[in-house]
């Protein structure tokens, strides 16, 4: 009857008797632990004396006991919320205890305290900043004409720097909240890519950039978020005239794939390629955390606020598609966006 009982409750669960011995186990808890299908006492099933302890003061009290119970396997750690309750069960009384995963829980709690981190370090070094000129400005510099011209030139920097950093806050949120709903909302690619490129031409010609673009002949269309589009590729390329080399070219081709691998269906394939100086493959696999930067200070200086391509994964996401980085050092990278056409 015991064993019954303990299958029917979805977590693992494990009953122990009064005599502080496991009595059943259910399929669950013994694939975590196999010595709790045998009949011994718990100190040799569970050896954390925090979670031996809830359970000893259960079967003494009565009481409900919580406790955290630290599983690891293949280098895996895994945290489990071990909730301890006094019942009976058939014949027998003892202590029910229940494993709840909140391993999920404690990762976007850390998560979180991360996020939050960088943001403060993000805002605190403008504001440091503006703070630091303003109070110069009005003490030994108040008659300088042209240290407070200076001063304020950089205030604005950072003032710009600081609104810029609270926009892509902002559009990351929207896009995390919008993640779900897939857009349906057809655009041919070709005229969203033109968009930006025209967008951009000013940019790339401040420094000596030339873009390499050729609209394909016939639409490629896909379901899309126009804005939002023109949001990922405006990133990506401007990303290359930033970075790349000065006098260096950024290439976007376009390809109509029949059916990609990865998502099984037909797709839009589009690159943007550099001439850069190219990126450790050491960076790769972090380029799109967010405010992770290869080099900080000139990320900073180029205007960057580490939140770009977080956001473009979001939004590839969102679409239902991939992004894919390759580069070699000294040779350009290559950032390449794939989306479905259905």
């Amino acid at each position: 009857m015991i064993a019954a009982l303990l299958e029917a409750i979805p977590l693992p669960a494990i009953f122990i008797s009064q005599n502080a011995r496991v009595r059943g186990a259910n399929t669950r808890a013994v694939s975590l632990q196999p010595n709790a299908a045998e009949d011994r006492a718990l100190v040799l099933v569970f050896r954390q004396p925090g979670l031996i302890s809830a359970i000893e003061n259960c079967l003494r009290t009565s009481d409900p006991q919580k406790a955290i119970y630290l599983h690891n396997k293949d280098g895996q750690e895994t945290r489990y919320e071990v909730t301890c309750s006094f019942v009976t069960m058939g014949e027998e009384r003892g202590a029910l205890a229940c494993f709840q995963d909140i391993t999920h829980v404690e990762q976007a709690g850390e998560i979180r305290r991360e996020f939050v981190a960088n943001v403060s370090h993000e805002l605190k070094t403008p504001l440091t900043a503006l703070l630091g000129f303003i109070e110069t400005l009005r003490g030994p510099a108040k008659d300088d004409a042209k240290a407070r011209e200076r001063f304020l030139g950089i205030m604005a920097n950072e003032a710009s720097r600081m609104n810029r950093l609270v926009g892509d806050l902002l559009s990351l949120s929207r896009v995390e909240e919008d993640a779900r709903m897939r857009p349906r909302d057809p655009q041919d690619i070709g005229d969203i890519l033109g968009t930006v490129v025209q967008n951009l031409e000013e940019v790339a010609q401040m420094r000596g950039h030339r873009i390499q673009f050729e609209k394909p002949a016939l639409p490629l269309t896909v379901p899309s978020d126009r804005d939002q589009l023109i949001q990922v590729f405006t990133n990506l390329i401007e990303n290359g005239i930033k970075y790349g080399d000065e006098n260096g070219q950024v290439e976007i081709r376009i390809e109509n794939v029949e059916r990609d691998v990865k998502l099984r269906k037909p797709a839009v394939s589009i690159s943007v390629i550099d001439n850069g100086p190219g990126i450790d493959p050491v960076h790769l696999p972090r380029l799109t955390e967010r405010f992770y930067r290869i080099d900080s200070h000139r990320s900073r200086e180029m205007g960057g606020t580490g939140l770009g391509l977080a956001i473009v994964k979001h939004i590839v996401a969102r679409h239902r598609g991939r992004m894919k980085v390759d580069s070699t050092l000294g040779e350009g990278s290559t950032f390449t966006v794939v989306l479905p056409k259905n």
